[in-house]
């Protein structure tokens, strides 16, 4: 962010600002100037202030009131930090407090720029970039975000871009709230920084998996230069949030890779994460937030669980690796080792082995199967007509695949029924659902939103599943 060296700049202030060849209204319009930009000023005229634009290398005349003028000198810094102070939480007017902010970076003396003015510049990026992101059908203010784009990159303020579900992502690159959590800051400007600095959809979609772990992985560290416990609540919460997420995530991307121990490491931060939120100081704008958050971590909680799950009656689901890399195979064989295996399947997806569960009668083997991170389906094997053994996959919701996850949480002690608890954001809303399904037929044969509503949870839901799942929270 560098301005030329000159003895005054004049800082235009309102957008459609007239650049005239000479100093009256009715003279040609030289250019459109939007807030924000600079202008080298040469003199005054008739209630015009004579400029020099550097941007477009050309004279000119723009009203008075359509600019401040200031001299780039130490005296002019704390009228100018007065400025950027206002703006700072000024919405629309990001591109002018960051033309002031650039301006103040040049007029005060270097041991005068402190986090404060880094804060305020990387929040007013941020928050442009929000801007940019929001759909609008409005021309004139499609047209004013362009512009003012256009303004901040003349400042050396870089955005990226990129296609997310069918429309354009803007995102600030973050160098200013990089500087701050370098230079030390108060909480709360650390805090977002570091919140700005990890949204989730400001991480590219088309990153491969060592890219997004690696991307993720640096999301954590950021997350953790900040001290949850010095800011208000509302902001720790937000915090913790997106602390578990991203553990969610690299719990899920580990355990692909065949890192056992750091995948449940992740998971184990992600479940801490998500339990020191205090619910009764959750923004409004926060709770929707909390729920995603706990799908994300509930699709990646078998993570944490490194222990094999103790035989049960009936076949014995084994995993080994596949031929092609990523894949995994699965074999159900008898428990006695007799003949070949009953059953065999390869996939891509995340196979949690410590979810392995057999009904009393060995008459069922449910696995949790990860297929994409934040999508866990259940799969459920049974002995079908002539005794071939036969794979049904119980998924979150009927939608495609976006955050979801179900769960096995018991069975009845005749082995005929078992208990599922699934969750899936449907149409941007978390759905939760609590079943008892048929064995035989796998329809449910009674449905609620909550356990509590379902006397089989009471008598038949296992005491591991009561003291792990987030399901009900």
């Amino acid at each position: 962010m560098v301005l030329a060296t000159l003895f005054s700049i004049a800082l235009v202030v309102s957008d459609q600002a007239s650049l005239r060849a000479a100093a009256q209204d009715s003279a040609s319009r030289q250019a459109t100037l939007w807030q924000g930009e600079w202008l080298e000023v040469r003199g005054e005229k008739l209630g015009f202030v004579q400029v020099w634009d550097h941007k477009r290398e050309r004279p000119g005349y723009v009203r008075e009131q359509q600019v401040r003028v200031y001299g780039l000198d130490e005296k002019a810094a704390p009228q100018l930090a007065a400025v950027v102070d206002f703006l700072k939480d000024s919405p629309g007017s990001e591109a002018l407090g960051i033309g002031y902010a650039a301006a103040l970076l040049k007029a005060a003396p270097p041991q005068a720029v402190g986090p404060e003015l880094f804060d305020a510049l990387g929040t007013m990026a941020d928050r442009l970039a929000q801007r940019a992101s929001a759909k609008t059908s409005n021309k004139q203010a499609e047209e004013a975000l362009a512009a003012h784009l256009d303004v901040v990159a003349g400042y050396g303020v870089k955005m990226k871009s990129f296609e997310r579900e069918g429309r354009t992502q803007v995102c600030y690159d973050g160098e200013a709230f990089r500087r701050l959590l370098a230079m030390g800051g108060t909480p709360q400007a650390r805090a977002r920084a570091a919140l700005a600095l990890t949204r989730p959809e400001c991480v590219e979609p088309g990153l491969g998996p060592t890219e997004r772990q690696l991307v993720d992985g640096w999301r954590a560290q950021v997350l953790e230069q900040v001290d949850a416990s010095q800011v208000p609540a509302y902001v720790a919460n937000r915090l913790h949030l997106r602390r578990a997420e991203v553990n969610a995530s690299l719990a899920y991307q580990h355990a692909r890779r065949g890192e056992a121990q750091d995948a449940a490491k992740a998971s184990d931060r992600a479940v801490e994460a998500l339990a020191v939120v205090q619910k009764a100081e959750l923004a409004d704008e926060d709770k929707p937030r909390y729920a995603k958050a706990a799908l994300r971590v509930s699709a990646s909680r078998w993570a944490s669980e490194t222990t094999p799950p103790r035989p049960g009656p009936g076949p014995v689901l084994q995993a080994k690796a596949g031929a092609a890399p990523g894949e995994t195979c699965l074999s159900l064989t008898d428990p006695k080792g007799k003949g070949g295996p009953l059953f065999e399947k390869c996939t891509f997806g995340q196979v949690w082995l410590s979810s392995v569960r057999s009904a009393p009668k060995g008459n069922a083997v449910a696995v949790a199967v990860g297929m994409v991170e934040g999508w866990t389906e259940l799969w459920l094997l049974r002995p079908g007509e002539g005794g071939a053994w036969t794979l049904d996959a119980i998924l979150p919701g009927v939608t495609a695949p976006e955050l979801g996850y179900v769960e096995w949480a018991g069975f009845s002690p005749d082995g005929q029924k078992m208990l599922v608890a699934k969750e899936a954001l449907v149409e941007g809303k978390v759905k939760s659902t609590f079943q008892v399904v048929s064995l035989d037929t796998l329809a449910p044969e009674k449905s609620a939103g909550s356990p509590d509503a379902l006397s089989a949870f009471h008598k038949w839901s296992a005491a591991e599943w009561k003291g792990r799942t987030l399901a009900v929270r």
